[in-house]
């Protein structure tokens, strides 16, 4: 069973790297620069999640970023942070693996992608859709959605869905009908619908602009009300950042917010 088994301060040269355990991307140097800094005036504010393997035996689970960045800080200051605060955690290999994915997935820049492997590798380990959907806090059809498209991705839909290229919503569609089409002649339906122009998509409005509707909706309706859940609330904070937003989320948020969009 996961669990937190207590918080150390724990020598810095017995955490190590697991090879299943990963940040899922490659780090990024700016933020690692900003952690520098910052730890090095702050001190090192949210501790490293580790994995004790065996008595004794740590593995990073979480705080890749903040890791590198204070074995940046120690190569330029030899004897800086020899030791450092962590959260050691037990569980299974699986339970661990989720969790290393759901500790990158609390950032808001995660993609869709950085879910397949770990989503299907946890169902082929015969973790039910609800518990797995339970974990990400995700809805089990939305775990259901990747459980049986995703093994089905090209790696040219896979490089799509992770630059922001192609929405999931448009490649359930496409996988749809591949599926739906003669047998064998799968890969030939999947190639011809990516190699069309790019249909125009929604854009989030601009913050200034989503302040200004809702101002307007509080005097003519203030007593309207939105029947949204805890997904609904959490895509629209994804289109206010408006930063490499989903096309998934935008939808979620057509629909539950109809007030915020021209479509209205």
């Amino acid at each position: 069973m996961l669990a937190t088994k207590r918080y150390e301060y724990l020598p810095i040269d017995q955490i190590e790297f697991h090879h299943t355990l990963t940040n899922h991307r490659e780090l990024d140097r700016a933020k690692v620069t900003h952690l520098e800094k910052d730890i090095v005036v702050n001190g090192l504010f949210e501790p490293l999640v580790v994995w004790e393997r065996n008595n004794r035996e740590y593995y990073l689970v979480g705080g890749f970023h903040r890791m590198e960045a204070i074995q940046g800080i120690r190569r330029a200051n030899p004897g800086y942070f020899d030791r450092v605060d962590v959260r050691i955690v037990t569980g299974d290999p699986d339970e661990i693996k989720a969790l290393n994915l759901k500790l990158n997935s609390d950032r808001v820049d995660t993609r869709i992608t950085d879910y397949f492997q770990t989503v299907i590798y946890l169902n082929n380990a015969n973790w039910s859709r609800e518990r797995i959907a339970e974990f990400f806090d995700k809805s089990v059809s939305w775990i259901d959605d990747i459980i049986r498209y995703a093994p089905l991705t090209t790696e040219a839909m896979r490089e799509k869905l992770a630059g922001g290229e192609l929405s999931w919503a448009r490649a359930r569609d496409i996988l749809r009908k591949a599926l739906n089409a003669p047998p064998g002649n799968e890969k030939e339906i999947i190639e011809s619908e990516l190699s069309r122009p790019a249909q125009p998509v929604a854009k989030p409005l601009p913050f200034h602009t989503t302040i200004k509707r809702l101002s307007s909706s509080v005097k003519t309706d203030p007593k309207r009300t939105f029947k949204v859940s805890t997904q609904d609330i959490y895509a629209l904070v994804l289109t206010l950042r408006g930063k490499n937003v989903d096309q998934d989320a935008i939808e979620r948020v057509r629909k539950a917010f109809p007030i915020l969009w021209d479509d209205e």
